[in-house]
């Protein structure tokens, strides 16, 4: 990615190199064009959108599956951009909107299983109408790892995962195998380091398998 603007460098530079994501800057003329961010793929250019556009999309949209207005689809198409960067100091709305992607894909596609950690009971407590959707309105088979001590509520279609998923507590993984079109396959694995978290996500079939795995393991 290359920025074009002038002055200082924007919001949107700063926040895509927390993402992982090597961003440069060419300078342009103050009375020329609006500042924007040009798109290269294998020496390619494969797109080119303002950065006023853009800062509209990192406001993430978290409306529940099935729910999605126009911004979601711009955030959408950030998501595919950022698949399998590394990114650093993400906070809790930054990978509720990641996961909402991932989770709407399932909700869309409709089959298949869909997998997802939750660090304590009150987040889970949080989503619980959102995974009720998912597993009433579609034929998903969901599996949910949490730690014990929780009374989950009964919900047709969703497992519940408590034995010695200990080890997950500093993490927030889901996986979704899309169903019978692996290339619906999606997966977000992020650890928490204080207040932020370090991790990744992926559309890549092979590495949500290995996601999946781990999380089966249990």
């Amino acid at each position: 990615m290359t920025a074009y603007r002038s002055g200082e460098p924007s919001a949107i530079e700063q926040w895509l190199a927390t993402h992982g994501v090597a961003i440069e800057s060419r300078s342009i003329l103050p009375d020329g064009l609006d500042p924007f961010i040009e798109i290269k793929a294998d020496g390619k250019v494969v797109g080119i959108i303002g950065i006023e556009a853009l800062n509209a999309l990192i406001e993430p949209p978290i409306d529940r599956p099935g729910e999605r207005d126009e911004i979601s689809e711009g955030y959408r198409v950030l998501f595919e951009i950022l698949e399998k960067t590394l990114f650093t100091g993400m906070s809790r709305r930054d990978l509720l909107a990641v996961s909402r992607e991932i989770e709407d894909r399932a909700f869309r596609v409709g089959e298949g299983c869909l997998q997802a950690t939750f660090q304590t009971p009150s987040i889970f407590k949080s989503q619980t109408a959102v995974y009720r959707t998912l597993a009433t309105e579609t034929d998903l088979d969901i599996h949910v790892y949490a730690v014990e001590d929780w009374d989950p509520p009964s919900i047709r279609g969703i497992t519940y995962h408590t034995d010695a998923v200990e080890r997950f507590e500093s993490y927030w993984a889901l996986a979704y195998n899309g169903g019978t079109d692996e290339t619906q396959a999606c997966g977000l694995v992020a650890k928490q380091r204080s207040d932020a978290y370090t991790g990744f996500w992926t559309n890549d079939p092979a590495l949500v398998e290995e996601i999946r795995t781990a999380l089966s393991t249990v």
